[in-house]
């Protein structure tokens, strides 16, 4: 007689809880992403009918196009700072093994662990007690604050998993710090370089505990002006601009795995 196969029964139930935590977190970005389609000025289930009408809302609002390009100068401008400031310190305290340099590397990651409203009403107190104030700069220091962490940490472990012996067989070939740096480190870290940058401006375009502090006509992003949207009504074109946040986010993301892959960026090395 052939036995009868036990059951695991803690397999079993780690893999309905997994399931049921996947369907937990998706379910809601999917009825967002539905009730982005219909044709109906309210949200409501079933949709009898689909169309493009709260998309074209988009572009009609002037406060979510100008809010939109607020977004995108002050995510690409504090990236391009994250990784002018970022790249050179990651290079030099990736593989220091100094007291000093972890505890400079653990200040420039500790806006990770920070609540983000926090965050933003401490840059609030103090960029305005030395006269910055409420502003578009402001606005960008206090991304660029909160995006470094993600360009440090990148591109640290990809310059942590390369070899020191590359880096030595090229000044002994008569290269110097520029060219080493240009011809051997620069590729080795690339990968690091776009995974951060690709995260920085992410985090800056999506957030809102921040830009929130900093709200005024000049410096209205994306984030503020849907929460103020809602504040007065609710329609579709709310989803709309959630299904395009959510489209960007993934685009950009399965670009940069497809060319490097993200788990070779974020590995510690």
């Amino acid at each position: 007689m052939t036995p009868i196969a036990r059951i695991d029964w803690g397999r079993v139930l780690l893999t309905a809880f997994v399931v049921l935590f996947f369907i937990f977190i998706t379910l809601p970005i999917a009825i967002v992403v539905v009730a982005s389609f219909t044709a109906a000025s309210f949200v409501a289930f079933p949709i009898t009918e689909w169309s493009l009408r709260w998309f074209y809302r988009i572009f009609e609002y002037k406060p979510y196009v100008d809010s939109i390009l607020v977004s995108f100068e002050i995510a690409l401008g504090a990236t391009v700072i994250s990784c002018l400031i970022g790249v050179p310190a990651a290079l030099a305290l990736a593989r220091s093994s100094s007291a000093l340099a972890g505890a400079i590397m653990t200040y420039l990651l500790s806006p990770l662990s920070m609540p983000m409203i926090v965050i933003g009403f401490a840059a609030l107190f103090y960029l305005s007690r030395i006269g910055v104030g409420v502003s578009f700069t402001a606005l960008l220091i206090a991304h660029t604050s909160v995006c470094l962490p993600y360009v440090v940490r990148t591109v640290a472990a990809s310059y942590r998993g390369t070899a020191r012996s590359l880096e030595e067989a090229a000044a002994l070939l008569g290269a110097n710090p520029l060219q080493v740096f240009w011809h051997v480190i620069l590729p080795l870290i690339r990968p690091g370089i776009v995974a951060g940058s690709m995260f920085s401006f992410l985090v800056s375009f999506d957030n809102l505990p921040i830009s929130y502090f900093f709200g005024s006509p000049d410096t209205l992003t994306l984030p503020v002006v849907m929460l103020s949207y809602m504040e007065h009504q609710f329609d579709p074109s709310i989803a709309a601009l959630s299904t395009l946040q959510l489209l960007l986010a993934v685009v950009g993301l399965v670009v940069v795995d497809r060319l490097y892959g993200i788990d070779k960026m974020t590995s510690a090395g």
